[in-house]
This record gives C-alpha cells, sequence and structure tokens, in this order.
C-alpha cells in the first residue's frame, strides 16, 4: 500500500477511537511526509498540535499504524509554522533528553522536570520532599509516597525525581513503570517461569518509580512480588518512590503488610490549585509557548477551570491552535467559545446520581445495590454516605435524595447524615475517605 492509502485507513480507525469532534480538531489536519524503514514523518500545523498529541494520545497513531503494517512504527514530527530560535532550542533539549532516556529504555516523560513544576500552597510540600529525594536518593523519605487526584501532578513529580536523578548521576539505574506494567509483567514471568528474571529487572535498580499503586488492588502474585521488592531495595538502601490516587490506609484489598511499607517512609499529598496557583500556571505555561495572554484571558480561565493542572494546559494547547490556525488574538472571547467545553462540564450542578456513582466506583458495588432494599454493612454504609454527601453538594429535598436512593423516605436520609456526621467526628480514618470522596467528587 502507498503511504496516502496507508493514513487514509488508519484515520478512518482513529476517528472511531477518540470521536469525531476530537478527531477533527487534532488529528484530520496531519499530513504524511515520509515511510522510510521503520520510521513516519508526519508534518503538524504547529507545536500545539505536537504537544497535545504527544501528551493526550501518545500512542494513538503508532498503535493503529503498527497493527495495519505488522511491524514497529515510530513517529517524527515536522512542524510547519516557523518557530522561534527559543522554541527551537526547548524542543531541541528535550529531543536530546528523550533519546537519552529511550537509549537507557527509561520511559520517563522529558517535559516534566522540577523547572516547570509551579508549586503553590496545594502542592509545596510534596514538592520539597521529591526535591529532597532526589538530591540525596534513598537517603531520606524512603519510600516516599505521593498521593492526589487526577491530573494534579503526581506523575510529573515522579518524572522529575527521575530527570534530575539520571541528569546528575549518569551511573544510576532508574526504572520507571505504571502498576499496571508492573502487574502485566509478573503474570507474565509466572507464566513463562521467568520469575527471576524480574526479580532481577526490580531489585537491581538505584531508583525505582512506580506510579498508579491503587491498581495492585485485588492482585495478590503482584503484592506478593511488590512486597518483596520493596523490602529488598529498602534494605540496599535505594529509593522506592509511589504515587497513588489515595492515602495508603484507603487502598482497599491490599495485604496489611504491604500497607505497612508504603508508610514506613513519607506521605505527601497534592490538593487541587488554588486560584493564584492557577494563575502562575497558566502564566508560566503562557510564556513558554509564546502565547502572550492578556491578564484578563489568564484570570477568566483561571477562575472557570478549577479541577486540575492537566486541564489547564489542555485548555491553553486549544487556545494556542486556534490562534494558530485562524490568526486571530487570543482574547476573552475566543477563550470562552474554545472552551465551553471545559466551563460547561465545570459549572454543571453536582447530581445524586454523579454521587452514587463515584460511591459504587470508591467501594467496588453496583448502582442498583444501593438502591436494593439490602441491608448488609457492605451496601448500608456507602449508602449512608451517598445520602450524607448529596444533602451536603446537591440542592435536592430530603425527599428527592430518598428517592434517588431506591425510594427511601426522608426520616431514613436524616438518620443517614446523622450516623455519618457522628462517625466523622469520632473516626479519623473515616473521616479521611469522606474527604477522599468529596474531592473526587467536588474538586
Amino acid at each position: 500500500m502507498i503511504l496516502e492509502e496507508i493514513w487514509e485507513k488508519s484515520l478512518s480507525k482513529m476517528e472511531e477511537k477518540i470521536g469525531t469532534s476530537i478527531f477533527e480538531l487534532w488529528i484530520k489536519p496531519i499530513r504524511p511526509l515520509q515511510l522510510k524503514e521503520q520510521q513516519l514523518t508526519l508534518e503538524v500545523p504547529n507545536r500545539f498540535f505536537k504537544e497535545w498529541i504527544e501528551d493526550y494520545y501518545p500512542t494513538l497513531i503508532t498503535e493503529i499504524l503498527e497493527g495495519m503494517l505488522g511491524h514497529a512504527v515510530t513517529l517524527k514530527y515536522r512542524i510547519a509554522e516557523k518557530q522561534a530560535a527559543e522554541i527551537k532550542r526547548i524542543e531541541a533539549k528535550l529531543e536530546s533528553r528523550k533519546t537519552r532516556l529511550a537509549s537507557r529504555g527509561i520511559y520517563l516523560n522529558p517535559k516534566y522536570t522540577f523547572e516547570n513544576f509551579i508549586s503553590g500552597q496545594s502542592n509545596q510540600f510534596a514538592q520539597a520532599a521529591a526535591k529532597a529525594v532526589a538530591e540525596t536518593p534513598g537517603k531520606v523519605y524512603n519510600p516516599l509516597f505521593i498521593y492526589g487526584g487526577v491530573g494534579l501532578g503526581k506523575t510529573h513529580l515522579l518524572s522529575a525525581i527521575g530527570n534530575s536523578v539520571i541528569d546528575s548521576k549518569q551511573d544510576f539505574n532508574v526504572l520507571y513503570v505504571s502498576s499496571e506494567q508492573f502487574t502485566n509483567e509478573v503474570v507474565s514471568a509466572v507464566r513463562h517461569g521467568k520469575t527471576e528474571e524480574l526479580k532481577k529487572k526490580y531489585r537491581n535498580v538505584d531508583l525505582l518509580l512506580i506510579d498508579d499503586i491503587q491498581f495492585v488492588e485485588n492482585k495478590m502474585a503482584t503484592q506478593e512480588e511488590l512486597f518483596y521488592t520493596i523490602n529488598t531495595l529498602y534494605e540496599k538502601q535505594k529509593q522506592i518512590v509511589i504515587s497513588s490516587d489515595r492515602p495508603p490506609k484507603e487502598i482497599k484489598t491490599i495485604t496489611d503488610r504491604l500497607r505497612s511499607r508504603f508508610s514506613m517512609g513519607l506521605i505527601a499529598d497534592i490538593q487541587p490549585p488554588e486560584y493564584e496557583t492557577r494563575v502562575a500556571i497558566i502564566h508560566k505555561k503562557s510564556d513558554i509557548e509564546r502565547l502572550g495572554l492578556k491578564e484578563d484571558v489568564v484570570n477568566f480561565i483561571a477562575a472557570k477551570i478549577k479541577t486540575n493542572v492537566r486541564e489547564l494546559e489542555g485548555c491553553l494547547i486549544r487556545l494556542g491552535a486556534q490562534a494558530a490556525l485562524t490568526g486571530s488574538p487570543i482574547d476573552v472571547e475566543m477563550a470562552k467559545n474554545v472552551l465551553k467545553d471545559f466551563i460547561q462540564d465545570e459549572e454543571k450542578p453536582i447530581t445524586s446520581e454523579q454521587i452514587l456513582k463515584t460511591i459504587c466506583e470508591y467501594f467496588g458495588l453496583k448502582i442498583q445495590d444501593i438502591k436494593a432494599r439490602k441491608r448488609t454493612k457492605e451496601i448500608a454504609q456507602p449508602r449512608q454516605i451517598a445520602m450524607y454527601l448529596s444533602r451536603q453538594l446537591t440542592n435536592g429535598s430530603l425527599n428527592d435524595i430518598g428517592k434517588s436512593m431506591g425510594g427511601k423516605d426522608h426520616a431514613t436520609v436524616i438518620y443517614a447524615c446523622k450516623q455519618v456526621e457522628d462517625k466523622r467526628a469520632k473516626d479519623e480514618n473515616f473521616n479521611g475517605m469522606i474527604e477522599t470522596l468529596l474531592r473526587k467528587i467536588k474538586p
């Protein structure tokens, strides 16, 4: 097949995967230039397209093309617009670090460094701990356990530690892995009788970075291997850094001894950024990308996008792409129009159904379980929490809340709220769980 034909077929598969609106905006404008050996060169309109694809769909194009061609493919981007000298210098530095990481088989994001991590009240403790670990790995805060919601900077800090250590300690053996990948490797090693190779890989590193550790829940063989890996590295004074969406005590169905290992170093949390930090993040990103945002645009975005850093960066990339394609200046009206999807989502009122969905995901239940008449402890407590949070976060009446929980009456809702309030006051762990759920529902 010729390149144009291959590309056309891959485009239809991409549209199926990501939906028409995202496809039309971000993928359709890309042009294939050359497929030489196993490298495909793509032309993108400007750097914002390259950044967006690498941040949000880093493997989409390669996976689809590899499936069609039957062999590995690497991507190279050529940017159609002329770039300023400073942008070219930053791009060259990133490419150099990316090449260096790839040559050592370390799959860190080269863009994530301490220099471009914006700190504020919400994250400065976690950032300070991460810097201390990067400066003297294995000597302080071991393991370092960082937790927080989606898009708040956990992976950024893990990568910043790794990039800093690699830059300053050339002989250090660094390994970054997601807990999902670690689980897959454990399963494969057991199946093919290669557990010794797995141990050799993970227990002979100087710095082990594990992302999203909460996914080891219910995976007993993975937890067993992870426990002994952490023990071995700790005894050798090798550094372990772990990230999660919740603190160790709230990760369900893991062994007590593994939870104990997670907690024996330092636990640092990252909260959603407050307004001042959001403003600083927007200014920093705007300066890097040469967007030249006016103060009223910065303030508008910071006031409207409150959930996480990833959404803020996504908004700026979208604005930059729109401005580059249309030649229009970025003003508040453009921001309102281009970011309407983000803003509408952010301003939607919280509903009892949304709360139920979050509760069920957290406790591993089905919505029909909560709405049924079952009174087992496994169901009763999550149901009471759902009623309490609905009372706190929605404008629904007691009767409305009761109906949304399967037809309960207002007296049942009052009793549930009182039970949860009393337990929050007496039980620190229970209160922490409610705080986590509140953050998940309303960051």
